[in-house]
């Protein structure tokens, strides 16, 4: 047993369940320092945007409730990490420092540096792949190549055992006795100065208790009836975990293996595949790093984007005129949430109908959403692009209306997110312009003034985009 301490260094894996870093501080014996240090800089592209600091806030708030109870103490600091690291070395007397691995480009570089300098220190160093199911190091095609499509990938993992969730005791935590300075978890300046995050946390409750009891409700009630209801807006039929995932307040084989016990069939199996292209993001995004920025097919470098900051910015408030594109902003701007199915939409919206470049739209994502995922982020724009790994075919162009007619039949999503439509009948509610003028005044509605007319034809906007990708195929 070693009784000097070992520090924990959290990063996202705010969690005390199935956390491989913290077992294994665990079994040294000794006390052990959870310590959450606020270092954006050193994080490049990976650093959060607004939305998921805000949310960050919360989550350390929780955890370090949780910590509270068990006799133990979360550390706060800021600066760079191994400047801290070895501060609290000094400080503690620890000699051993253990994390959980992130697989973005600028983290491995700077965890790389951490470990040569705290080895060159003399402190002893794990870490450990608590984030992914499968590291993405370890996943490779037959000819030791990294895949570049979905299927085969996600049927090559299903072929690996899935390690199962680490059973450990926390009855009581194993707290230094020492004094340690910790900053308050305010100076973090996570938390916006306006407090436009009130509403993000009217349907959000960050932390492990949540992420739990979210896993538990759909796995008992919603996961069966996955398959099919997954793709309505209107509905609660998605998981609502990427989130707490991002964070990792709950670890993806402790999913994993809770969706396989439940025995959901189709619906539990298709939901798994969604996991699978979390991993699938982060393996592409590990074997090409450039992705960030650059599209994965090279042709599409010379894409004739027509860059319109006006055109981007009524994109990003809602206001385009097509009512399922314009509900999934406002959506993501009120909650930092959008549903899957309409993150495709709008994302077709601004590539194709819009002719704005992806980097412009992930870069709005990675600020609004709270689940800005980096991996899953990039993989998703360039998959809408047409540009990336597995892409979308190029002349797949989202009929918003069609889109809606059949995902939101009803018109509810709408409704509910662009209230000024809420009088329109359901046969107009996707295509108001198309209204009888008898129907707009019986709803209230003046185009152009209460509701935007649509910035674009879409059959215009069909034809303009399909010439661009045809342009850049010949050249190719």
């Amino acid at each position: 047993m070693n009784a000097t301490p070992t520090i924990l260094w959290l990063r996202k894996d705010l969690r005390l369940d199935d956390h491989p870093a913290l077992s294994w501080a665990l079994e040294r014996g000794g006390p052990v320092l959870p310590v959450f240090i606020s270092d954006p800089r050193s994080e490049g592209a990976a650093a959060d945007g607004d939305a998921a600091r805000a949310w960050l806030h919360r989550s350390l708030k929780s955890l370090a409730g949780r910590l509270d109870a068990l006799g133990g103490r979360l550390i706060l600091r800021r600066g760079p990490s191994l400047e801290t690291l070895l501060s609290l070395v000094r400080e503690t007397g620890a000699d051993a420092v253990a994390w959980n691995r992130r697989y973005e480009p600028d983290v491995i570089g700077r965890d790389s540096a951490v470990k040569k300098a705290l080895l060159a220190a003399g402190v002893e160093v794990r870490s450990f792949n608590g984030s992914l199911l499968f590291a993405p190091n370890r996943v490779e095609n037959k000819a030791g190549l990294p895949f570049r499509v979905f299927t085969p990938f996600w049927k090559h993992c299903l072929g690996q055992a899935v390690r199962p969730a680490i059973p450990y005791s926390l009855d009581r935590w194993p707290a230094h006795t020492g004094t340690v300075d910790s900053e308050p978890l305010d100076s973090l300046g996570l938390r916006p100065d306006v407090s436009w995050d009130a509403g993000l946390f009217r349907i959000w409750e960050p932390g492990e208790p949540a992420a739990l009891a979210r896993l538990d409700h759909f796995a008992g009630e919603i996961v069966s009836g996955y398959a099919t209801n997954r793709d309505r807006p209107d509905l609660d039929g998605s998981s609502r975990l990427s989130p707490h995932l991002h964070w990792g307040e709950i670890s993806p084989v402790r999913i994993f293996h809770r969706i396989r016990a439940a025995d959901a069939g189709r619906g539990g199996e298709v939901f798994l595949s969604e996991i699978g292209w979390r991993e699938f993001a982060h393996h592409l995004l590990f074997h090409f790093p450039d992705t960030i920025d650059q599209p994965l097919r090279p042709e599409f470098r010379s894409f004739p984007w027509e860059t319109d900051a006006a055109v981007l910015r009524a994109w990003q408030r809602g206001q385009t005129g097509y009512p399922i594109v314009d509900a999934g902003m406002r959506q993501l701007w009120a909650t930092g949430w959008m549903h899957n199915r309409v993150r495709m939409v709008v994302a077709s919206f601004l590539v194709k109908h819009l002719l704005q470049p992806w980097q412009a739209g992930a870069a709005w994502f990675r600020d609004t959403l709270v689940d800005a995922d980096l991996a899953s982020n990039t993989l998703g724009w360039q998959w809408t692009a047409g540009c990336g790994a597995d892409a979308a075919p190029y002349f797949r162009v989202f009929n918003p209306m069609l889109q809606g007619d059949r995902f939101d039949p009803e018109g509810a999503y709408v409704r509910k997110w662009v209230p000024e439509l809420a009088r329109l009948p359901s046969v107009w509610i996707q295509r108001p312009w198309e209204a009888p003028a008898a129907v707009l005044q019986e709803a209230g509605l003046e185009l152009g003034h209460d509701y935007p007319a649509p910035l674009v034809d879409h059959a215009a906007a069909r034809n303009r985009a399909l010439a661009a990708y045809e342009r850049i195929r010949q050249k190719g």
